[in-house]
């Protein structure tokens, strides 16, 4: 328990020194080429693809876990702690979530509107061909809001539960929801993993809301946060993703908004104003939750001691 909870801060600060490594041989490029192999609905008839989606999930969750849980079961500590850090930082992205949000604020800064619709375009799903800056800022950190729970504290939290297995085996189905959990073609073939991400971050998602909720009742912004929280969190698709952008967008005082499907937070100040209070509270929350899930496992180590 106590190399754990020294694995947790050195896979944070591993995460904030590198970010994310540009490589084709990086774990989850690796899992996504997987998926993309045999995750095309096209390859099988529509009367099996809810089976196929099944069945490839669970296989390729579990190849992904393999090499993670035999670090766990099978390294000498010294060599643990040497590996754990980077193996669990692979499964998690923060400061990737920080660069992207700013890209596209550099973009819209420094190259105008076109530029900015281009750049989050490769961030989120939806059109962006039409939106205009603030619409823009507003996918951009949508996606950041609700990657708090996706690609910070999930990991974290199953980390902390099941050691890098469990770290893994949730950035498997996490990515598997990413590339298949949508309402087209793959509706059959990734609906088994998109259920499945919607388990696995119920409570964590609701653990990230207790710690930002605290967050902002220190910077005295706990009513609006739960207030937003009360009235807007179900907008969003999916009962996960809504909580802490809800929060984030109450206690910043900002509005998020996908047209025409939802509309979250009052616009006390405009996004451009608000950039800054978004970043603080995904800082703050993973900060938060981190120190204590160490404490935790540095209790539960001293326990197992007496």
């Amino acid at each position: 328990m106590v190399a754990a909870a020294v694995v947790v801060a050195a896979s944070l600060l591993v995460d904030r020194l590198i970010g994310d490594p540009q490589s084709r041989y990086h774990p989850v490029a690796l899992l996504g080429r997987f998926i993309g192999w045999w995750g095309v609905p096209g390859r099988y008839p529509v009367s099996i693809q809810r089976l196929v989606g099944v069945a490839g999930t669970l296989l390729t969750v579990a190849l992904f876990t393999i090499p993670f849980a035999l670090v766990d079961l099978a390294a000498p500590w010294f060599l643990y702690l040497l590996l754990a850090p980077f193996l669990l930082k692979a499964c998690l992205a923060w400061r990737a979530l920080e660069e992207h949000a700013a890209a596209v604020v550099r973009a819209l800064e420094g190259a105008g509107i076109d530029a900015g619709r281009s750049t989050v375009g490769m961030m989120v799903s939806r059109d962006t061909a039409r939106l205009d800056s603030e619409h823009v800022l507003s996918a951009a950190y949508e996606s950041m809001t609700e990657n708090l729970v996706d690609s910070i504290i999930s990991p974290l939290f199953y980390f902390g539960l099941f050691g890098l297995a469990g770290a893994a085996a949730f950035r498997a189905i996490n990515t598997l929801d990413a590339m298949l959990g949508y309402r087209d073609e793959r509706v059959w073939i990734g609906w088994f993993a998109a259920r499945t991400d919607d388990v696995v971050n119920f409570v964590p998602a609701r653990l990230t809301g207790l710690v930002l909720l605290a967050y902002f009742a220190a910077k005295g912004r706990f009513r609006p946060a739960y207030a937003a929280l009360r009235r807007d969190a179900k907008k969003r698709p999916g009962f996960n993703g809504g909580i802490p952008m809800a929060i984030i967008a109450g206690g910043v005082g900002i509005r998020l908004e996908k047209p025409g499907v939802y509309t979250i937070g009052d616009p006390e100040r405009s996004l451009a104003e608000g950039g800054a209070g978004i970043v603080a509270a995904v800082r703050a929350a993973t900060v938060i939750f981190a120190i204590l899930e160490i404490a935790a496992l540095f209790l539960l180590g001293s326990m197992s001691y007496t």
